[in-house]
């Protein structure tokens, strides 16, 4: 027998898929390994525009999305799709420039490419069944023990708790291993995690300037804060109130807003890179 042609993508290991998608088939695979991540469930994949309907979970129930599967989210427009009829495009590559997404305004974009770079995404190991071990789930006891916290710490945060939900009554929480996220209730906005006098609180900031959180030095899309006690916690509220609003922004406008989304600063570089060495481009 001749030879079997086999093209890959990049090694990735992720939950069963050796090798990244490299076509829309592989898009599908990948999204059904991230569902509960992704506070999604699926109610119908068909071979009809869009691809798939699906629930997402808000904090007032499981709202129905329609979800459209492209390798590229560029195909999207290629393809020449009603926009009105989709909620979400879910690609490995998120590559539509400003402009196209003014064409498509309103529907959320999921890069599955940044999104397993996410540390609070678990790669599961495939094993043999008779050595997979199960662990419970984690919650909030699990990070009062995990960091040590005092007696303050702990009322400081379910206070803080409380008037994060007053926000907006969709928002719900997810507990990791290492820190307690806030969902928007789309995307994460907030990632908290305690320490033993502390409560640090990340927030999404889009290159914006909200006060009392300090800009990180390596991230343009996210700030920190620490609280010590309920004043810091009273202070910081107003600017957790506007990271909820411009996460919202950002969805409607098709911004990435995962960690490990490019910045605005590396897209310049990437594409200045781009611009110096076309040879090496084309080649990879």
């Amino acid at each position: 027998m001749p030879k079997e042609d086999s093209i890959v993508g990049e090694l990735i290991n992720f939950r069963g898929l050796v090798y990244s998608p490299i076509n829309e088939q592989g898009v599908v695979f990948l999204f059904g390994r991230l569902l509960e991540d992704l506070n999604m469930y699926i109610e119908e994949v068909r071979i009809k525009y869009p691809d798939c309907i699906a629930r997402r979970y808000t904090g007032t129930g499981w709202k129905k999305v329609y979800i459209e599967f492209e390798y590229m989210s560029s195909n999207f427009i290629l393809h020449k799709h009603n926009p009105k009829e989709c909620d979400i495009i879910v690609c490995w590559i998120d590559d539509l420039t400003p402009e196209q997404k003014k064409q498509i305004e309103g529907i959320e974009i999921i890069e599955l490419k940044s999104i397993i770079k996410d540390p609070e995404i678990k790669n599961r190991q495939i094993k043999a069944p008779e050595k997979e071990i199960e662990k419970s789930e984690y919650d909030i006891t699990h990070h009062f023990v995990r960091s040590n916290v005092n007696e303050n710490v702990k009322q400081l945060y379910n206070k803080l708790h409380e008037e994060i939900i007053k926000v907006n009554p969709e928002i719900f929480r997810k507990f990791s291993r290492t820190a307690i996220t806030y969902y928007s209730p789309e995307k994460m906005f907030i990632f908290i995690k305690l320490q033993k006098t502390s409560v640090k609180v990340d927030v999404y900031t889009n290159q914006q300037n909200l006060e009392n959180v300090r800009n990180y030095t390596n991230h343009e899309n996210w700030g920190t804060s620490t609280i010590f006690n309920d004043k810091d916690m009273e202070n910081l509220m107003p600017s957790i109130k506007q990271s909820h609003d411009i996460m919202k922004q950002a969805l409607k406008d098709n911004i990435n807003t995962g960690w490990f989304a490019l910045t605005p600063r590396e897209h310049l570089e990437e594409e200045s890179e781009g611009d110096d060495t076309p040879e090496e481009v084309e080649e990879s």
